[in-house]
């Protein structure tokens, strides 16, 4: 069978903005009328903004990517750099037996009382009660609170940009599609967030259910873990984001490794009328894809908190579930009994080194 003939489609994208909508869209992150005795530092600064879009100053400040690359003298972007360099110290530690048992507790909900709701969120306190448990069994807790997108100045997950969709080669570990100064694309968590999925030994995701589905301070995680699953850890190879030299490599032969395959996790789903199920199994489809195993039967969870009563209630009922409460205990403790096995290699669920053979 003939190969098929390696092709970057394009047609797509409508180009750069005119320079009267992008000096709308630049002042009007400061709207503010306190902002106008700056007016003329402001008009400086949209020049120098202008320069760097029109200009693609993606990665303003680079450094030779150095011997460990396929390409020694790539201009690579030092932020890039720095947090690949964190990832693989971070790698060294968890793999180190004598290091503390540690769980990434991913609180998935967008509300807060630090926003427009005014009050915590439920599966925030479904949370905390993880992390005590945790805790209390000597399992350092690390927390990853997703509602600080919705609360915090300028805490952001920026969207996956489908970089795999073109060739997995194309998609680096970690993501180097941000930050883009050029596009004003910065303050990206994912490169803390990627080193605490890369630091812990189990992970347990909490979540409530919006529209049968994940919440999307949620969504915006998991997309952006795609490159942990098959991405690739030297973007010299790709010569930056050269699309069809990505594809050359994909169809040379692709590794797809899976950083944070070996992991244990833990899944605990809520909602008050609907979906819990759909959402918990893909939630832990998608765990299962990356490498991750589950900590057992009690590990993977899901219930409805004040069954089609009132929404100004849902605390309250909350308050009174205490089996489900010990059931969120039970997902800790799932967790705490398995990662000593896990960790000397001996639990059952841990890839038993067969090929696939449909790698992607």
């Amino acid at each position: 069978m003939a190969k098929p003939k390696l092709e970057v489609r394009s047609g797509q994208y409508a180009g750069k903005l005119p320079r009267d909508t992008f000096r709308l869209r630049f002042m009007r992150r400061f709207y503010d009328p306190a902002f106008k005795v700056e007016a003329d530092a402001l008009d400086r600064l949209e020049a120098i903004a202008w320069d760097a879009y029109e200009n693609g100053r993606k990665a303003p400040v680079t450094v030779k990517a150095g011997a460990d690359y396929a390409d020694p003298d790539y201009d690579m972007s030092v932020e890039w750099k720095e947090a690949h360099d964190r990832l693989a110290r971070a790698a060294l530690v968890q793999r180190d037996p004598q290091t503390r048992s540690r769980v990434l507790v991913v609180n998935g909900a967008a509300r807060n009382d630090g926003t427009c709701p005014g009050e915590v969120s439920k599966t925030w306190r479904l949370s905390e009660i993880v992390r005590d448990e945790l805790e209390s069994a000597s399992v350092q807790a690390d927390m990853l609170d997703l509602s600080r997108l919705t609360s915090e100045y300028q805490y952001l997950i920026h969207p996956c940009k489908g970089c795999v969709s073109t060739a997995m080669p194309l998609c680096h570990w970690p993501c180097s599609c941000y930050p883009n100064h050029s596009l004003a694309q910065d303050n990206d968590a994912m490169n803390d967030i990627y080193e605490q999925w890369m630091a812990a030994h189990g992970v347990i995701l909490l979540a409530p259910t919006y529209w049968y589905q994940s919440p999307s301070v949620l969504k915006l995680m998991i997309d952006r873990l795609v490159c942990a699953d098959g991405g690739n850890p030297d973007p010299t190879t790709t010569s930056g984001k050269d699309a069809r030299k990505a594809k050359q490599i994909e169809m040379d032969g692709w590794p797809f490794p899976k950083h944070l395959a070996g992991r244990a996790y833990g899944v605990v789903v809520h909602g008050d009328v609907a979906g819990i199920e759909g959402q918990r199994r893909a939630l832990c489809d998608w765990l299962e894809w990356m490498g991750l195993v589950d900590a057992g039967a009690s590990s993977k969870l899901d219930r409805y908190i004040g069954y089609y009563k009132p929404y100004a209630t849902s605390h309250a009922e909350l308050d009174e579930d205490s089996a489900l409460q010990e059931e969120v205990r039970n997902v800790a403790k799932a967790m705490v009994l398995c990662l000593p096995r896990l960790r000397a290699g001996e639990w059952p669920a841990v890839d038993q080194g067969l090929p696939s053979p449909r790698p992607k």
